[in-house]
């Protein structure tokens, strides 16, 4: 009979990441800052959204934005010519950050004095999906173009996220993209989210995009 040792790496990992994901939520909160986890596939308008988000809020709420990709500082100097604080996280080839990674780049860019944190996570609908990064709050964009049957590819990452944003919705006659079949196919899989359509170019939606923000970032200051 084997006498060998199975050890779950997988489990291991997730269970420890779970553990400081949970540790710097207790500290964001007794701090009083909201950190939103944007999730989303490349292209989908990401980064077009952090500026409508930050063009809606700038005069109510202090914002810095952490900016995560493989390579490149092309986001982060976008972001930097709002004059709004933001940090640039290079992944080094990993696909997703976990709340390690989060607590890095917030300690990086230092969060005194800021009630709400963009964490623009990694362009990808799968291993984001499975590392809690620590924030109050998790989001996810799906771009018309990308196509309406998404939820039932990756159904991880919607079941997860608290709001979901259906970007350009300006293409959706160009595209064959069936808005209310979304809305159903999430909604069995997460019966509690939010869905708000919005086209981040245009700033149609925003307004209840913000709305949104407004209410989630109070609830965590205790407001």
């Amino acid at each position: 009979m084997s006498t060998y040792k199975v050890l779950e790496i997988k489990q291991s990992v997730f269970e420890n990441n779970d553990r400081q994901a949970n540790l710097l939520r207790e500290e964001l909160k007794k701090n009083k800052t909201f950190l939103l986890n944007l999730m989303s596939s490349p292209g989908s308008g990401k980064t077009t959204t952090v500026l409508r988000t930050i063009e809606a809020l700038k005069d109510e709420m202090r914002i810095g934005i952490l900016e995560a990709d493989i390579d490149s500082v092309v986001d982060a100097d976008i972001v930097a010519q709002t004059g709004t604080k933001v940090i640039q996280l290079h992944t080094g080839g990993m696909c997703h950050l976990d709340a390690d990674m989060t607590r890095q780049g917030l300690s990086g860019m230092g969060t005194d004095g800021l009630d709400f944190v963009i964490l623009e996570n990694v362009g990808n609908l799968v291993c984001p999906a499975e590392f809690d990064t620590g924030a109050s709050k998790n989001a996810m964009i799906l771009s018309v173009p990308e196509g309406d049957d998404k939820p039932l590819k990756y159904p991880l990452m919607f079941s997860i996220v608290d709001v979901l944003l259906i970007n350009k919705m300006d293409a959706i006659g160009i595209f064959n993209f069936n808005l209310e079949a979304v809305k159903e196919r999430v909604k069995k899989i997460n019966p509690n989210i939010k869905i708000i359509p919005i086209t981040a170019t245009t700033g149609e939606g925003i307004d209840r995009w913000a709305d949104w923000l407004r209410t989630e970032v109070k609830k965590w200051n205790g407001k």
